[in-house]
């Protein structure tokens, strides 16, 4: 007969039951990652689903499914009901497909792509393969999540990627496809080899170059506005027609135009390139290299600014730092600066220097962004020596440009804290009017009515209109509305008639002058530019998607006129008219077409500066 067991030794098999049932295998929690999962795709759509959100709701787009993967994470070691050696295994596997990947991908898919896309993708598919196998009471499961996670990853290992458009989705390709920049430089190169007139006649073209139609960023007057033709707009009747279409190496800059002559930048291969094409043929005429390669995974490859036309040279600011001046007819080096060293950063700025140079004055002047008063550097024309530095806020892709503000000839900058005002031969500040924007600025100030100022801000912080006056050796500014109806990011904006004409973030809008007040809202062009024919009341719309959209320039309400497909993939680069010729170009192709005007007339071909061109030339 055998004893009965007390109490206290019934009591003291019941924590050995209970850790073996610890130790038994369950069906996991799936309900946490049945949650996370969406929310993480939700996270890419939220700019576009929160109109009026501050600045950097960018940064809930790119980071917000990575953070929300940490959490995913954090459930499956904390609360998936998986035994403790399957939650190790399962991070390890995680953490391995990911180190895999980073090992073999394309090196575009390197940096903030791992944080913004490879990671939340291993994630994303490990917690799926977890919800899926989820009652399986073996290691199987485990195993199925982990190589889930490592099928779905692999897709990041065969594509990369040219940046990110403008919603934040990701340019994608085969890795194993020839870029559109190999694909371009072997054309040009072709290209500089063909025989051409070498005849040149120098005077004749300096003259026509100093008197350039579009000399710097966004034309004459650096508002984006063509004047002296009017042009047809029944598209239906007479379209554009397309006069000749070539390939470009990456860069985001747009053109300036003298002597037939279309000066642009590039990448190619491992050189910035200032490049010189015809205008009546787009075949090239002269290039200048300086070894440089600045890429960036979400904003892509290349130089970011325009080259300006000054004086018989060409002035040009690369995404590194580099700046040169040129001599126009040929593309000779006269001398170059390194604003980094000039500003004493140690590297450029997140999306790269953006600046396209001023020239004014014997100097030429670009926001470096550096630390105390190396904000704005300016160099002498002369000899690239600097003259002098001046403060300025840190975040800015904006151009320095010249303006006429009560009658007082100044530099106008506008940063991450506002408009800055400056004299243009010391850099004395005359005005530093605050309006913040979180994040960065990539957009022009317009003069208004000779003493306002219209300062385009962005997501989040919208458009103001700022009337100065006389502070004793300053100026003052006085905020008479601040919009949120007009949202540009870096789509500059366009005064006409007395009403504003932009993208409100990534929808065509128009706004009052006046009141700031919205006239209508229509037209789904992503991240575009735009252009105004003035005298035609039209406006030119180039799509994010290269289409070209002709729009009626009226507050009554969005009229669009016509609409081509002009270029192929992602367009931020601005459009540019001289006489009846747009020109066009992205990180690509270039094209020309030739507008209908509305007395039928057709320019002349020489009729942006006639000049003899010379040969192909590459420094």
């Amino acid at each position: 007969m055998q004893p009965i067991p007390h109490s206290a030794d019934t009591a003291g098999t019941k924590p050995q039951s209970d850790m073996a049932s610890a130790d038994r295998w369950r069906p996991l929690r799936v309900w946490i990652p049945i949650v996370l999962v969406p929310l993480m795709v939700l996270m890419r759509f939220v700019p576009s689903l929160v109109p009026n959100a501050p600045s950097m709701i960018w940064m809930v787009a790119s980071f917000g499914p990575f953070l929300i993967g940490l959490g995913v994470m954090l459930w499956w070691v904390l609360a998936s009901r998986a035994r403790w050696f399957e939650r190790i295994l399962g991070v390890l596997g995680v953490v391995g497909v990911v180190a895999l990947e980073q090992a073999v991908c394309d090196p575009s898919m390197r940096g903030p792509l791992l944080i913004v896309m490879t990671i939340p993708l291993a994630i994303a598919a490990f917690a799926i393969g977890t919800i899926l196998s989820g009652r399986l009471l073996t290691l199987r499961r485990t195993g199925l999540a982990v190589g889930l996670a490592l099928l779905v990853t692999a897709f990041s290992a065969l594509v990369r990627t040219d940046g990110v458009w403008g919603d934040f989705s990701f340019g994608l390709d085969w890795r194993w496809k020839p870029t559109a920049e190999q694909l371009a430089t072997e054309a040009i190169r072709r290209a500089e080899k063909a025989p051409v007139d070498a005849r040149v006649e120098p005077q004749a073209l300096l003259a026509s170059l100093e008197a350039a139609p579009w000399p710097h960023f966004r034309g004459p007057q650096g508002n984006s506005v063509q004047t002296g033709r009017r042009f047809d707009g029944d598209w239906n009747a007479h379209p554009p027609r397309e006069i000749w279409r070539h390939r470009i190496g990456p860069a985001w800059s747009s053109f300036v135009v003298g002597a037939d002559r279309l000066f642009t930048q590039e990448q190619r291969l491992e050189d910035e390139v200032v490049s010189c094409y015809d205008a009546k043929t787009g075949q090239p005429i002269w290039s200048f290299a300086t070894p440089s390669r600045f890429f960036e995974s979400l904003g892509g490859l290349g130089p970011r600014g325009t080259p300006t036309l000054a004086d018989g040279s060409i002035y040009a600011l690369g995404a590194e730092g580099i700046l040169v001046r040129l001599s126009a007819p040929d593309g000779t080096l006269v001398w170059k600066a390194d604003l980094k060293e000039a500003s004493g950063r140690t590297e450029p700025p997140m999306w790269g220097f953006s600046c396209s140079p001023c020239v004014d004055g014997g100097l030429v002047v670009v926001h470096a962004g550096g630390k105390g008063d190396k904000g704005i550097v300016a160099f002498h024309v002369a000899d690239g020596q600097v003259a002098w530095t001046a403060p300025a806020g840190e975040m800015s892709y904006s151009s320095v440009q010249k303006i006429t503000l009560l009658d007082r000839e100044l530099l106008c900058l506008l940063s991450n804290t506002g408009a800055h005002l400056l004299e243009p031969a010391t850099g004395k500040s005359v005005s530093d009017y605050a309006f913040a924007h979180q994040g960065y600025r990539a957009c022009q100030a317009q003069v208004i009515d000779g003493n306002k100022l219209l300062i385009p801000a962005g997501v989040g912080t919208g458009t103001r209109l700022v009337e100065f006056s006389a502070d004793g050796d300053g100026l003052q500014g006085k905020e008479l509305w601040t919009s949120l109806e007009m949202k540009p990011d870096y789509n500059d904006i366009l005064v006409h008639d007395g009403n504003i004409y932009g993208f409100d973030n990534a929808i065509f809008a128009c706004i009052g002058l006046e009141d700031g007040k919205r006239k209508w809202k229509g037209g789904r062009y992503a991240k575009g530019q735009a252009l105004l024919l003035a005298d035609s009341d039209l406006i030119l719309v180039v799509s994010e998607k290269g289409e070209l959209v002709l729009l009626r320039a009226t507050p009554d309400g969005h009229e669009e006129l016509g609409k081509i497909e002009a270029l192929s993939g992602k367009t931020w680069n601005h459009p540019v008219v001289v006489d009846d010729r747009l020109y066009l170009r992205n990180a690509e192709e270039i094209v020309c077409y030739e507008l209908a005007t509305a007395d039928g007339q057709r320019s002349d071909p020489g009729a942006t500066g006639e000049a003899s061109v010379p040969g192909p030339a590459r420094r």
